[in-house]
């Protein structure tokens, strides 16, 4: 992925993106996780995609080259997506929101159903689901476990503890680093908490009515998340009126990315149906 970084104005803010592909009439829009700037997106995913379409990957508001502050609800991330996507002059868009991602892309969803034609929700939960709130009681040990043992955090955070799961986050983190020039701006602290502040905020609101979301919708996960717990998997699915859903074996938070090409190769065909 050596797509330039682009900026665009929206929202009264600057708003960083890299967009490749081919031209397409319906591009896919990638919103990323806690934490993650334009380098967080997985290159093989992101190339899988762009064989077929139009791939735009977004920062949100403070994050990596975007400017301002980052907000403290999805509901505000919601609102710089969409006037984002306005200022690039989109009116209908697929969209794949990983984790967070996934939160900010419901709610587009609802929000603005005529801009989305299909979704894709992967390593994710719905509003007020289960263990949601606790994602950063979950994950401050683990990132601990990552500094004392000098390795990517997301080794323990994204994927399970076998030695298949181990082999796919060292290909994944490798990936993660083909990028040697143009890369985004890192991701400070204060950004960082603000936006668990946000993932908090969504696991303690009331639940939605996900009924309203009417376009087609692919639900993915490994099958042992502990940041969004897999079951939020399951229960989306089950309240989402047209949606399908696959689970990847021994495969964490991280499941896209342990099983790259087997989720490209679904992601793709569910686009293209």
């Amino acid at each position: 992925m050596d797509a330039p970084t682009r900026k665009v104005e929206a929202a009264g803010t600057t708003f960083a993106y890299r967009q490749l592909g081919l031209p397409a009439r319906v591009p896919v829009v990638l919103l990323n996780h806690w934490g993650a700037n334009l380098d967080n997106f997985d290159p093989r995913i992101v190339d899988g995609l762009a064989a077929g379409r139009t791939v735009i990957a977004l920062d949100y508001r403070g994050v990596g080259a975007s400017g301002g502050k980052a907000p403290l609800t999805v509901a505000e991330m919601t609102t710089d997506t969409v006037a984002t996507l306005q200022a690039l002059g989109l009116d209908r868009v697929d969209i794949v929101g990983f984790s967070l991602g996934g939160f900010v892309a419901q709610e587009v969803a609802l929000r603005a159903p005529a801009l989305v034609r299909r979704l894709i929700l992967a390593g994710t939960g719905p509003a007020g689901g289960t263990g949601i709130e606790r994602v950063g009681a979950v994950s401050w040990p683990l990132i601990l476990k990552g500094l004392l043992t000098f390795k990517d955090p997301k080794t323990y955070l994204f994927f399970t503890a076998s030695e298949t799961s181990r082999r796919a986050a060292k290909a994944f983190l490798g990936r993660l680093k083909e990028r040697t020039s143009d890369r985004d701006t890192a991701v400070g602290m204060g950004t960082f908490l603000r936006q668990l502040k946000a993932i908090k905020a969504w696991g303690r609101q009331a639940p939605q009515d996900l009924a309203r979301v009417a376009c087609p919708v692919l639900v993915a996960n490994g099958d042992r998340d502990l940041m969004v717990p897999s079951p939020n998997s399951t229960d989306m699915a089950r309240r989402l009126p047209n949606a399908e859903h696959v689970f990847y074996e021994d495969a964490g938070h991280g499941g896209i990315f342990q099983y790259h090409e087997a989720f490209t190769r679904k992601a793709v065909a569910f686009l293209d149906a």
